[in-house]
């Protein structure tokens, strides 16, 4: 039972992952909970306009497109040949379904009250609910409060969003026609990410982006890689220039126009406005709760995910980097548990995490790359593996991938693993395992792998960065 003094010990805004394993968390301590969430919107943005719809997008994509297949049978092969927009929706419906009964069924499980209506705060401890229809209003309070509102797609005033010709990530799901063009504004993970689904489907697609290296943080071999395969699917890439306007035009076959501030003027079907995102804390009235916002509306927290105001906790996307799934089921552990005064083992998994993109082909990183050491003056050196010089690489006719392994050269302790292929992100926890218990490279060397694998990469790669220190 709550405290006398509020009807709830912690209410949760926001049911995504961070917000979920919250809710949870103080459930299973004991506590009373409830969770918010917008009607028709369980499972936050996570379950019904990002991480899972997206990534469902993407296999509806590689089986479609028989990307997967064309190492084998050549660039021409598809499974279906005019694959529309329904195609790809319809497995994406399917999965976010299930997602969302999946988190019901959890919600009732652990006894934490699931209520669809939209949050703003009345005070500090008092949190107006208003019904899906607008008219009905009620108050409840809680002794603890766990915001986990998530983001939404940056908007730009001047530029003509109509969900159709010029859109944004959130509404690549609302989409009635799959265009034959398209210029992705701005080429950060999202944007990158979606550039080479619709390439995949045979899209014409061009990148314009201001910085000069497609996704800078990666390792720089990992970047020439992926720019080297995106080049080689069709795609037009305007790195180092940035946009000036965009117009929908009134008539003609490509009515989206991109002006540059280099002068140059782009056309094509659609535009995919891609510039990052914003907290989405405007309609929750924080001032109300004094809680401060940075300039893109996120809430800044301590190790412990408070904000400025002791008893409201911000978790997920809504707190900035990284912004990931995976780091966020642990935010929301780790401010549920320090909210009730229980132990903290790790401050919600911000250490060591693997970071995975899902381009085609995919991504998956951990660890320090090559110029972060350079920076450190770390001393290191590296091992690597070709995905055609491993058998299943050639059964699976992936002959681009590559994984990439970084160690010191004194005690040859694993520092970093850098993948770009098939399974990236699946192979890039036996890394992240190693790392995790401070172990060498040698492990790799001497390991024995099911063959024909993937996995067979590290033993590659490491036999490779060992025969370098013995040169």
């Amino acid at each position: 039972m709550a405290s006398s003094a509020f009807d709830y010990d912690l209410i949760v805004i926001g049911s995504g992952p961070s917000g979920q394993r919250a809710a949870i968390q103080a459930a299973k301590l004991g506590k009373s909970v409830a969770i918010i969430e917008r009607a028709r919107a369980i499972g936050g943005i996570c379950v019904n306009f990002g991480t899972i719809p997206s990534k469902t997008f993407r296999e509806a994509v590689m089986h479609l497109s028989g990307f997967r297949e064309r190492g084998i049978y050549g660039s021409s092969y598809r499974v279906k040949q005019d694959i529309g927009i329904d195609d790809l929706l319809y497995r994406v419906e399917q999965v976010v379904r299930s997602e969302i009964d999946v988190i019901r069924n959890q919600m009732a499980r652990n006894r934490v009250e699931l209520i669809e209506a939209t949050a703003t705060f009345a005070d500090a401890h008092t949190i107006e609910l208003t019904t899906p229809s607008g008219h009905g209003k009620r108050q409840i309070t809680a002794d603890k409060i766990v915001i986990a509102c998530g983001t939404e797609a940056a908007r730009d005033d001047h530029i003509p969003f109509d969900g159709q010709h010029v859109f944004t990530s959130d509404d690549v799901l609302g989409l009635q026609r799959l265009p034959r063009s398209i210029i992705v504004v701005g080429a950060g993970v999202i944007g990158v990410e979606y550039a080479t689904m619709f390439a995949a489907l045979g899209v014409r697609v061009t990148i314009v982006d201001k910085r000069p290296v497609l996704l800078p943080f990666l390792d720089h071999e990992i970047s020439a890689a992926l720019t080297y395969v995106v080049q080689q699917s069709n795609v037009t890439m305007r790195l180092g220039e940035e946009v000036e306007e965009i117009h929908l035009l009134e008539s003609g076959a490509q009515p989206v126009e991109v002006r540059l501030k280099s002068g140059k003027v782009l056309h094509a079907e659609a535009s995919l406005y891609s510039i990052g995102r914003v907290g989405a804390t405007e309609r929750l009235n924080l001032a109300q709760a004094g809680v401060a916002l940075d300039s893109r509306n996120r809430i800044t927290v301590n190790e412990h995910f408070q904000s400025n105001v002791e008893h409201i906790y911000a978790v997920g996307d809504v707190i900035g980097f990284p912004s990931l799934a995976s780091t966020s089921y642990e935010q929301g552990r780790a401010a549920a548990r320090h909210a009730f005064g229980m132990r903290v083992d790790h401050e919600g998994g911000i250490g060591l995490f693997p970071y995975g993109i899902y381009t085609v082909p995919e991504i998956s990183t951990i660890g320090k790359n090559e110029d972060e050491l350079t920076a450190a003056g770390i001393p290191y050196e590296i091992g690597k593996a070709n995905y055609r010089e491993i058998s299943r690489g050639q059964i699976i006719g992936d002959r681009t991938g590559i994984l990439k392994i970084i160690f010191s050269p004194t005690d040859r302790r694993l520092l970093g693993v850098h993948i770009m292929g098939e399974g990236a992100s699946e192979l890039i926890h036996i890394g992240q395992t190693l790392m995790a218990h401070d172990g060498k490279i040698d492990y790799f060397a001497d390991a024995v792998f099911n063959f024909p694998t993937l996995a067979e990469c590290y033993k590659t790669a490491a036999l490779d960065g060992i025969n370098r220190l013995s040169v």
